[in-house]
């Protein structure tokens, strides 16, 4: 087990007492202690976890434990500082979008060290937040390996999520796609595929022109972009997903 002792805490809101915040991150630390079970570590070992301060906690319980801290901006804060895996990511389920900063999501980007943490992250939180996009298009360009793969999990989280976002937002990230279809480092590639994969699957248009790009990567010299390539083109031309777009027209 990790020790759960208080972290440093982050500056306290007017109104809001120091004893009070250090309490209830010491009682979130302790819940997330009761539901650790170490037998999960070798499991998310064997998926490419980083499980060097990890606890053990399932995502189910995380979310569960996340209702009862619904839009607690101060107590994420908290969380993230304990650097514990698990502790982040119910960071990320409980904070509130709408007080969150560019320069917090700058920190926090900067402290991945797991593809599942900037899944999560990324999906929970950064993609409500008013830089969902300005932050794809700067962080798709960095070449840290989960900075690079933040920028691609939230074109393809915004590509789920956001409808009201028009199609030419989507088109403008075909040419940061292909350019990022060369990083052949795993979990980059597999982001780019995943904000492919997405765009095409928004709708009969965007599809057409995710194809196209898929098959363009295809021709590339590079092993990177023919499998993402390959990988896009065997999911949007799929019956299946051809069928659901056309019912939505």
């Amino acid at each position: 087990m990790l020790s759960v002792r208080s972290p440093r805490l982050v500056a306290i809101p007017a109104g809001r007492s120091l004893t009070l915040v250090q309490a209830r991150t010491r009682a979130t630390l302790s819940a997330l202690d009761s539901m650790a079970d170490p037998r999960r570590k070798p499991g998310m070992e064997r998926v490419g976890i980083n499980t060097e301060r990890a606890l053990g906690v399932s995502i189910p319980d995380l979310r569960s434990l996340a209702r009862q801290h619904r839009r607690d901006h101060t107590l994420a804060l908290d969380l993230w500082r304990t650097r514990i895996h698990e502790a982040r990511i119910l960071a990320s389920m409980i904070d509130d979008p709408a007080r969150v900063t560019e320069e917090q999501m700058e920190d926090w980007v900067a402290d991945f060290d797991s593809w599942d943490t900037c899944d999560q992250v990324c999906g929970n939180l950064f993609g409500a937040t008013p830089f969902a996009f300005r932050k794809a298009r700067a962080w798709t360009r960095r070449s840290e390996e989960f900075v690079k793969r933040a920028g691609f999990t939230l074109i393809a989280e915004r590509a789920v999520h956001d409808r009201s976002a028009p199609d030419t937002v989507f088109a403008r990230f075909l040419p940061t796609i292909h350019r990022g279809a060369t990083d052949e480092r795993n979990y980059v590639k597999k982001a780019v595929s995943w904000s492919l994969r997405q765009i095409g699957k928004r709708n009969l248009a965007l599809h057409a022109l995710a194809i196209e790009e898929a098959d363009r990567l295809v021709d590339l010299d590079s092993r990177s972009a023919r499998w993402i390539g390959h990988d896009a083109a065997r999911e949007l031309r799929s019956g299946a997903v051809r069928k659901r777009l056309e019912e939505r027209v």
